[in-house]
């Protein structure tokens, strides 16, 4: 490939990873996986040549999932602590990804932390500690926010290692 053709590519390439890191901050934006999609594209350009593309895409892709199931966990391990039951948990997650069809992604985490208080305040009937429950969930989801995007600065610094090191 034309040296030209190598920068515009790296460059095309970074500008679509720098997207998908931006919006990790959106609730139910597949930042991780738009970064991963990225590195593909990457790779089916400029092709497996060496027993190290295949490693440093592994890692990406193995980033990419535990990145994704992070995020649920660390919301739902944050509702736990607070003392939400897994049901309610289960509940307010199915619901957030349902709506999440027919609202925003923002609108999508508005009813998930909507559906746990409810569920919570009818398992527990008090609405203080079902508030301390869903301000858990909130809570998780800012930390979750963090972690994904330290993944996905990660995931980039790799295949900036594999772009322009290599």
């Amino acid at each position: 490939m034309a040296e030209f053709g190598i920068v515009f590519l790296n460059a095309l390439t970074f500008a679509i990873m720098l997207v998908g890191l931006l919006s990790l901050v959106i609730p139910g934006m597949p930042g991780l996986v738009v970064i991963w999609v990225a590195a593909l594209a990457y790779v089916l350009v400029t092709g497996f040549h060496a027993w190290w593309v295949y490693v440093i895409f592994g890692l990406i892709t193995l980033l990419m999932i535990g990145g994704n199931l992070a995020d649920n966990v660390i919301m739902g391990a944050n509702a736990r602590v607070k003392g939400a039951s897994w049901w309610a948990i289960g509940t307010a997650f199915l619901a957030g990804f349902i709506a999440s069809f027919f609202l925003t992604p923002i609108g999508g985490l508005l009813v998930m932390l909507a559906g746990l208080f409810l569920v919570e305040v009818v398992r527990l009937k008090n609405w203080r500690e079902a508030l301390d429950s869903t301000g858990g969930m909130a809570l998780g989801f800012g930390q979750a926010v963090l972690v994904r995007g330290a993944i996905g600065l990660v995931m980039i610094g790799l295949w900036a290692l594999w772009a322009l090191v290599f």
